[in-house]
């Protein structure tokens, strides 16, 4: 595939349109194209090139300005039939995805309970499980059990090995406006979720009629829930998930579909399984393989302002 062949793949994901560094990020974190590691500037290549579709006149292509005066390009075949999109007719559609959410749940995760996180991007899973929706979570998470006196940890776990680590599991939504969509999205969490020692549904907006219902359906099913906050620290769970019993048979059939699970799964195991003297470094590759997370809380209000999350 070239790097052309990779932007029109990227532009695909961006139905309403996109601006370089995302159509560039997301080459790159879905892995459509490999730049050389000695390339310094694959990002402008990338811009460049998405000007040439235009200078071009490629009829695959178009490009608009957003309200922030900054062109986003998209595949001519999810642009209006009137290309030239006004500035306010493109301010009223939401410009971010359940994915651009996804830094936010795992800063919150990180800060308030310690939780590793990761997404699992259904796109690299075995193409004979594509038909299957329901199958995996949008992001797991693990949470390790720790001692500060470092006698006891090492004794916990040589005794209780199996619980010295909790798996979290995650499905996010945007928005949850009816009880049609509520029950939907609740029944996903539980079908691709339940397998996890915690499962989660995760929104970021929830119409305020519908928690009464969410919460019979956390008593009923024990799925928690999580309401999302473009500043993680005001994000909150509002059920509490019941502790369950991990499922290795659905973890191993996981394993089986999505590579960034299986990996996920195999780190886990590594730190487990380390020796005392080694248990730091092999957690800092977990760390490296997982989602990361914002410092500060102006950064990640920045990043919502950037992505138009409000």
């Amino acid at each position: 595939m070239t790097i052309k062949d990779a932007i029109l793949k990227s532009l695909k994901d961006f139905p309403q349109g996109g601006i370089a560094k995302d159509i560039y990020q997301n080459i790159v974190s879905k892995k459509y194209f490999e730049f050389n590691k000695n390339a310094k500037t694959p990002y402008a290549t990338v811009q460049a090139l998405l000007g040439d579709f235009i200078r071009n006149n490629d009829p695959r292509v178009c490009r608009i300005i957003n309200s922030d005066n900054i062109y986003e390009y998209c595949l001519t075949e999810y642009c209006s039939q009137n290309v030239q999109v006004s500035r306010s007719e493109k301010a009223t559609k939401p410009t971010y995805t359940e994915r651009d959410l996804h830094p936010l749940l795992s800063t919150f995760l990180k800060r308030k309970k310690g939780i590793i996180s990761k997404t699992i991007f259904h796109e690299h899973s075995n193409k004979n499980e594509e038909h299957q929706k329901w199958v995996h979570p949008d992001i797991v998470g693990v949470e390790f059990i720790e001692y500060e006196d470092n006698v006891c940890q090492s004794f916990f776990k040589a005794t209780n090995r199996n619980d010295t680590l909790k798996i979290h599991s995650y499905e996010l939504k945007k928005e949850i406006t009816t009880d049609y969509e509520l029950k939907k999205c609740f029944f996903q969490a539980v079908s691709n979720s339940s397998w996890a020692n915690y499962s989660y549904l995760v929104a970021f907006k929830i119409s305020d009629n519908l928690l009464e219902e969410l919460e019979r359906l956390n008593n009923s099913f024990g799925i928690g829930f999580i309401q999302l906050n473009p500043n993680p620290e005001k994000s909150r769970i509002m059920f509490s998930p019941k502790d369950k019993q991990l499922d290795f048979k659905t973890i191993e059939r996981l394993c089986n579909i999505n590579p960034d699970f299986k990996v996920f799964i195999k780190q886990i195991e590594k730190i487990i399984t380390a020796s005392d003297k080694y248990v730091y470094d092999v957690k800092k590759g977990l760390i490296d393989i997982c989602d990361k997370t914002f410092e500060t809380e102006a950064e990640a209000l920045n990043y919502c302002k950037y992505k138009n999350i409000i």
